[in-house]
C-alpha cells in the first residue's frame, strides 16, 4: 500500500514537472484557419503540378495545402469554409505590365475599342459630346485604323471636326502612341502648319502641310501639358474603379507603368484608407524633377507588398502599329521610315545608371529591333556602372521585335522580358506587312526567350489591350484570335504550354516585381492570393479558356471579389 502510494506520488510529480517544463501548445482557436477551401484542384505553379484537396488560410497566409483529410485540423468555429466542388484554384494572377490609372481613365472616356470604321468613331464621339457642355474637352481611347477595312492609313480630322465643332476632342489610339484631335483641339493647343516636329515625334500633315489632327509619340507629349488635369477626387475615383475591375478579373497584383505625383498621391490615399483591393507596383515616369526627388528619397517598399514605388519606366521607341517602333532596317510597307527613337541612348544610359545606383529597378519600353538594341546597351551600361548592385532585375518592356543575337544577349545579361501575349494576336493581321518575313523569327518570340535561358514576365499593357488575364493565357498557348484564326496559330513554334503561361502570369511576374517571396505560388507561408474559377482553365479546350469565369478573388486571405451565384 505504501509502495503504491509512493509510485502514485512520483507519477503525479513527474506529470506536474512535465506540464510545467513543456512548451505551451497552441489553443484550438490559434490553430484554426480563417478560411478553408475544400474539395478543389489547386495549381501551386511551383512545382508545376496539381493538388486535389484543401487549402487553409490563417492570418492572411497559406497554412496548409494537401489532401482533404489533413484539413480537418484547421477547421474551427470561426472558420469560413467554402466547398469548391472540384473547381480549379491558381495563385492570384499578376499583370507585369499595365496602366491601372490608364484603365480607370479609359473607363471614364469614350470607348473606341473594336470600332470597325472611322465613321463609327465619329458617331460615338458625337454622341458623347451631345451630353457634354460646349467647350468641354471630350476624350476617348481605343481606335485602331488597322481594324478599319480598306482604311489602313491614319484618319484626318475633317469628319470629326464637322461632327463635333464645339468641343475640343482628344482621342488616344489603342497603343497610346498616337492621338487624333479635331479642329477645335488643334486651335486650343496652338497646333498649325508652322508647328515643327519634336525629336522623336511627328505632327502628321496633308499635301499642303496642314496638320491632319494625328500626333505621333513625342508630338503628343509637347502639347499634353496644356490639357486640363482631372481634379484629385476624380483621379481617386478612376483608380478605385479600375482596381475593382482588376479584382473582378482575378488580378491580385497590377502595375502602373510611368506614373507621376498625382497618381502616386491617389494610390497612397486609397491604400491608407483600405480602399485599394489589389497589390500595386508603380514605375516612375521619365520626368527629371520627379526622378531627382525619388533618387534622393529611395524606393517606397511596403513589407506587406500592397504598394511599392521601386521602378523607373523609360522609352526607347514608339509602337509598331503607328510605325513608330525603331527598326534597324526600314519598314517593309514604308521603305523611307525607320521608326522613331523617342529618347537618345545617352539619356537612357544616364537615367538607368542613376536609377540602379539609387536602388531602383528599370524597365525600358522597346518594341522595334533598333529600340531593343539601344535599350539593351543602356541596361548593360547601368549594370557595368554598379557591379555590386543587389539583384537589380532590369527589364525590357514589350521586346516585340528582336534580332536573335539580342534575345541571347538579353538572357545573358539577366534582363527580364516583360511581354504581353495579346499584343501578338492583336498585331498578327498586319505585323508581317510592317516587318517582312525575314524579321518574323524574332517577333513576339516567347519560346525563343525561354530557350535562350531568359525569364518571361507576362502582362497585358491594359488599357492598350483588354485587362482580362485569361485572354493573355489563351493567346500565349494558341497564338490565335478569339475566332480560332489562324488554324494552328500564328508563328506556332512560339506557343507556350499552359503551365509555362500560368507561371508567366504568376510566379515569374511576381519575381519581376520583387514579390516572389510573398506571392506568385501556392506555398505554405506565402500570402494567400488566389483565384477560384468556375471551370478549370488548365484543362478546358483551348478555345474555351476566354470563357472561363472568375468565381472568387482572394487577397491576403480575404475575398475581394465574389461572382454572383458563386458560393
Amino acid at each position: 500500500m505504501r509502495r503504491t502510494l509512493v509510485y502514485s506520488m512520483v507519477r503525479t510529480l513527474l506529470v506536474l514537472a512535465a506540464t510545467l517544463l513543456a512548451p505551451a501548445l497552441p489553443t484550438f482557436a490559434e490553430d484554426a484557419a480563417d478560411l478553408l477551401l475544400t474539395h478543389g484542384v489547386f495549381y501551386p505553379v511551383e512545382p508545376a503540378t496539381s493538388v486535389v484537396g484543401s487549402l487553409a488560410v490563417r492570418d492572411g497566409r497559406i497554412a496548409y495545402l494537401g489532401p482533404d483529410d489533413g484539413a480537418a485540423a484547421f477547421r474551427g468555429p470561426g472558420t469560413e469554409v467554402i466547398d469548391l466542388g472540384g473547381r480549379a484554384v491558381t495563385p492570384g494572377l499578376i499583370d507585369a505590365h499595365s496602366h491601372l490609372l490608364g484603365l480607370g481613365a479609359a473607363l471614364a472616356q469614350v470607348d473606341l475599342v473594336d470600332t470597325t470604321s472611322y465613321e463609327e468613331v465619329v458617331s460615338r464621339v458625337a454622341a458623347a459630346a451631345a451630353e457634354t457642355p460646349a467647350g468641354t474637352w471630350v476624350r476617348g481611347r481605343g481606335w485602331d485604323q488597322n481594324d478599319w477595312p480598306g482604311e489602313r492609313d491614319f484618319p484626318e480630322h475633317g469628319p470629326l471636326s464637322r461632327a463635333v465643332p464645339d468641343h475640343p476632342v482628344w482621342l488616344t489610339r489603342i497603343d497610346g502612341h498616337a492621338a487624333l484631335l479635331n479642329a477645335a483641339a488643334l486651335r486650343v493647343l496652338g497646333i498649325d502648319a508652322a508647328t515643327s516636329d519634336p525629336s522623336g515625334g511627328r505632327f502628321l500633315r496633308d499635301a499642303e502641310g496642314r496638320p491632319t489632327g494625328v500626333l505621333i509619340d513625342n508630338a503628343m507629349d509637347v502639347v499634353r501639358g496644356r490639357l486640363p488635369d482631372p481634379p484629385p477626387a476624380e483621379v481617386r475615383r478612376q483608380l478605385a474603379l479600375a482596381a475593382r475591375r482588376a479584382a473582378e478579373l482575378g488580378l491580385t497584383t497590377v502595375t502602373d507603368m510611368g506614373v507621376g505625383d498625382a497618381a502616386i498621391a491617389a494610390y497612397r490615399e486609397l491604400a491608407e484608407a483600405g480602399e485599394l483591393p489589389v497589390r500595386a507596383a508603380l514605375f516612375l515616369g521619365d520626368d527629371a524633377a520627379l526622378l531627382e526627388r525619388w533618387f534622393d528619397h529611395g524606393p517606397l517598399l511596403d513589407l506587406d507588398g500592397r504598394l511599392m514605388v521601386r521602378g523607373v519606366k523609360l522609352y526607347a521607341d514608339g509602337a509598331l502599329g503607328s510605325r513608330g517602333a525603331a527598326l534597324v532596317e526600314p519598314y517593309s510597307d514604308d521603305p523611307a521610315n525607320l521608326g522613331l527613337l523617342t529618347a537618345s541612348g545617352e539619356h537612357l544610359r544616364e537615367v538607368a545608371t542613376r536609377a540602379v545606383a539609387s536602388g531602383f529597378q528599370v524597365g525600358i519600353h522597346a518594341i522595334g529591333d533598333r529600340g531593343n538594341l539601344v535599350a539593351l546597351d543602356a541596361l548593360e551600361a547601368a549594370l557595368a556602372a554598379s557591379p555590386d548592385a543587389d539583384d537589380p532585375r532590369l527589364r525590357i518592356e514589350h521586346a516585340q521585335v528582336m534580332r536573335p543575337q539580342d534575345i541571347a544577349r538579353m538572357a545573358r545579361l539577366g534582363v527580364i522580358a516583360s511581354m504581353q501575349p495579346t499584343h501578338a494576336t492583336s498585331d498578327m493581321p498586319w505585323a508581317p506587312d510592317r516587318l517582312g518575313e525575314h524579321r518574323l523569327a524574332g517577333a513576339y518570340a516567347w519560346r525563343e526567350v525561354l530557350d535562350a535561358g531568359g525569364r518571361l514576365a507576362l502582362g497585358s499593357d491594359f488599357p492598350v489591350e483588354r485587362p482580362d488575364p485569361l485572354l493573355g493565357l489563351h493567346a500565349a498557348v494558341t497564338r490565335q484570335d478569339l475566332q480560332g484564326d489562324p488554324p494552328g496559330g500564328w508563328l506556332p513554334d512560339q506557343r507556350l504550354g499552359r503551365q509555362e503561361a500560368l507561371r508567366g502570369f504568376t510566379l515569374d511576374a511576381a519575381w519581376s516585381l520583387f514579390l516572389d517571396h510573398l506571392v506568385g505560388s501556392l506555398e505554405v507561408g506565402k500570402r494567400a492570393d488566389l483565384v477560384v474559377f468556375d471551370r478549370d482553365p488548365m484543362t478546358v479546350p483551348e478555345a474555351e479558356i476566354p470563357r472561363v469565369q472568375v468565381d472568387l478573388t482572394v487577397i491576403d486571405g480575404r475575398v475581394v471579389h465574389r461572382r454572383e451565384a458563386a458560393p
